[in-house]
């Protein structure tokens, strides 16, 4: 008996909606970055080579809620469903817009009211009949909406939301769990990682699970930190699962919906400065994963760094590619990194595609610290940024720099991927911003070309003693347990000043909130600041001395004081220090970012330009040096990538083919986001954050900008 026809043509649309090939869908813009495969590619091609150039401005949109603070960003990938396109604010609150008009439709906001600012990187949309839904996540929650009203989904958890820090498999203290990045759907299964703490205490694993996408009910777990009896647990010492966090997945997921399979990389191991309290590769950090997405079964795993102490996550998700090699076709994945070392691994088995070798690698002279002696490093593609630094390395921009950078190196180490930090100062590329950031790669189905943004720029970082003895004033263990946990982003010296950090300087913090809000702030967390709930009351209170410098005569006695994380960890960095020329240039050669396209079908680079530059070096007749730069490159069959991205605050549109730069838009505030387009009545639009601040401290901004061809 054949099926009605009415069947046929509902299960054919239920299958277009769920497609993961771009090239099924001519309008929207469904997904976060794309598609399931996170391939950053539109079929689209009205925008094209020959008229790129004509693009201009079609509707821009204020959000209304940033700040004029550093922190303030936008760095959403908006989603585009059905004429409608919703955006995150820099507040975290969704907002749905008419897609050609940008005209407000509803505004959800998930702080009520409170001027609470947040990273938030993307959406996810979901449907089944008449229930059509937009998830979205911000602080420690995670939420269900309309999506045609933007009102809570009340059966979804408690009135709309689940709490990501419980059913975590913990000792059922909260500690903070946030998600930034959507998650993605499986038949009904929404599976999500997400952000945790990366100090010496209590910071929450990584573990990856599963809900069910109606009512928030956790359907699996699947334990980045083994508990006993699990495959890897003999990889970290006996109470690790008890004790150390991360293993997370904080970039967002990929899913091959045919096979059934969820892909993701995961980042360090907490504390991720020392690692003798997890002696061991500690699988599963700094792994790319697959998992079985209806049960959350590993179905194989490849470990990128063994035993990180570095902060070399996997910043971005695992992107999923078809090349062709030695005639046959191979369903792969390829995963970017902060070392900027490009895995290629087959998709079903996890083998890497081209290769790997192991090579030594130096050991660490840290008390009780024990490296891997080995580390692996892909046959191809070759590293696409920097991976060392030697004196042949030093910045040639002038003389004046040179001699410069060359007399303060003198009291630095100089390093090459992976050489552990000791007690002096050390020169380290790539920084532990990468290298790659959390927008990853984009790729061209039509060429097999991979294109990928790197940034090239040195920092440099070193270990010291956590201990103290005796008696010490308040403020001190204060300083202590700040240099510990909190410098590695507010800045050793509490100024807020760090490399690609942009939290507010605590040095001030006295200026703008009183002990009592900054206490609830550290037991409850706020934004993108963690809870510090499982600290003791003397902990926190000698923080607060140190930071209000307001109780310096009252001491007390240091050994009578078992700091939450000091037995364990003995040896903190003093965090990720910036280093540029004293004119406030990188200390290293040019180019300080590039855009690669890279054939994976050899492994082969086919072109590499600079990315971004310096107006005050370009005044001079300097040609493009790089910049610094966050946001991830789209890719058009119109023969287009589009990348914001960089310090200079520019959007641009490279031919795909040649890297050359065919278009330039000068934002008003940096487009550190991965841009979209979509079509609507035949009009192709192309649509960015442009918010600025972020990690780069260059100015925030309030705006999404959509360009279209004159009408």
């Amino acid at each position: 008996m054949k099926p009605p026809l009415i069947f046929l043509a509902l299960l054919t649309l239920h299958t277009s909606l769920l497609s993961s090939d771009p090239r099924d869908s001519h309008t929207d813009w469904r997904v976060y970055n794309g598609d399931l495969k996170g391939t950053k590619y539109s079929a689209l091609d009205q925008v094209n080579r020959s008229n790129v150039d004509q693009l201009e401005l079609a509707w821009r949109y204020h959000v209304g809620d940033h700040k004029d603070t550093l922190r303030s960003t936008l760095q959403c990938n908006p989603i585009v469903v059905d004429g409608t396109l919703y955006l995150t604010t820099a507040g975290q609150k969704v907002v749905a817009l008419d897609a050609a008009t940008g005209i407000e439709q509803w505004k959800f906001d998930p702080h009520s009211g409170s001027e609470t600012l947040g990273y938030s990187r993307g959406l996810l949309y979901w449907e089944n009949g008449d229930d059509k839904r937009i998830f979205s996540g911000a602080g420690n929650h995670y939420y269900a909406l309309d999506a045609r009203t933007g009102q809570p989904i009340e059966s979804f958890g408690t009135a709309g939301r689940i709490d990501l820090r419980e059913n975590l498999d913990t000792d059922g203290i909260l500690r903070s769990y946030s998600s930034r990045a959507p998650g993605v759907v499986y038949k009904d299964i929404l599976i999500l990682g997400g952000s945790v703490g990366e100090g010496p205490s209590q910071a929450a694993p990584g573990h990856i699970r599963g809900f069910d996408v109606r009512t928030g009910e956790r359907k699996w777990i699947f334990h980045t930190v083994p508990h006993p009896g699990e495959f890897g647990y003999e990889t970290w010492s006996p109470n690790s699962y008890k004790r150390n966090g991360g293993a997370n997945a904080w970039a967002g997921l990929t899913l091959d919906s045919e096979r059934g399979i969820v892909f993701l990389g995961t980042g360090a191991a907490s504390y991720d400065g020392y690692g003798g309290d997890r002696v061991g590769d500690n699988l599963f950090a700094n792994c790319v994963l697959a998992l079985d997405a209806e049960t959350g079964e590993r179905v194989w795993h490849f470990q990128t760094t063994r035993h990180d102490i570095w902060d070399y996550d996997l910043p971005a998700p695992p992107v999923l590619i078809t090349l062709e090699r030695d005639g046959e076709t191979i369903d792969a994945v390829a995963q970017v990194s902060k070392m900027t070392l490009l895995f290629v691994l087959d998709r079903e088995t996890g083998e890497p595609v081209f290769g790997v070798e192991e090579r030594p690698v130096p050991q660490s002279i840290i008390p009780g610290e024990q490296t891997s002696p080995t580390q692996p490093f892909p046959l191809k593609p070759a590293p696409y940024g920097l991976i060392s630094f030697t004196l042949d390395d030093v910045t040639d921009l002038s003389k004046e720099s040179r001699d410069a950078v060359l007399e303060m190196l003198k009291e630095f180490e100089l390093g090459h991927l992976y050489r552990p930090p000791g007690f002096k100062k050390m020169v380290v590329i790539p920084q532990f911003n990468g290298g790659s950031e959390w927008p990853g790669p984009g790729f061209d189905p039509e060429t097999n070309l991979l294109y990928v943004n790197v940034s090239n720029e040195a920092e440099w970082t070193s270990m010291k003693k956590a201990e103290e003895k005796g008696e010490i004033p308040l403020w001190k263990l204060g300083s202590e347990i700040y240099q510990g946990v909190c410098s590695n982003c507010h800045g050793l010296d509490d100024t807020g000043k760090v490399p690609g950090m942009t939290l507010p300087a605590l040095r001030t913090v006295k200026e703008r909130l009183s002990q009592d809000e900054v206490r609830a702030i550290l037991k409850e967390g706020r934004g993108s600041m963690p809870s510090f709930a499982a600290y003791q009351d003397v902990e926190i209170e000698s923080l607060l001395a140190f930071l209000f410098r307001d109780r310096d005569e009252e001491t007390i006695q240091a050994e009578d004081v078992a700091l939450t994380w000091r037995n364990d960890i003995p040896y903190v960095h003093t965090g990720h220090r910036d280093f540029h020329d004293p004119f406030g240039y990188p200390i290293n050669k040019r180019p300080w970012g590039q855009l690669h396209a890279i054939d994976m079908n050899t492994g082969d680079f086919v072109w590499s330009v600079p990315l971004g530059t310096y107006p005050a070096l370009e005044a001079q007749g300097l040609p493009e040096t790089g910049t610094f730069n966050i946001g991830g490159p789209m890719v058009t069959a119109g023969g287009l990538v589009f990348i914001g991205a960089t310090k200079d605050e520019r959007f641009r549109a490279f031919d795909k083919a040649t890297g050359e730069t065919l278009w330039e838009y000068q934002l008003d505030a940096a487009g550190y986001a991965t841009p979209a387009t979509f079509q609507i009545d035949g009009r192709q639009y192309i649509v960015i954050a442009g918010g600025g601040g972020s990690k780069l401290q260059t100015p925030p901004g309030d705006s999404y900008y959509c360009f279209a061809l004159p009408d």
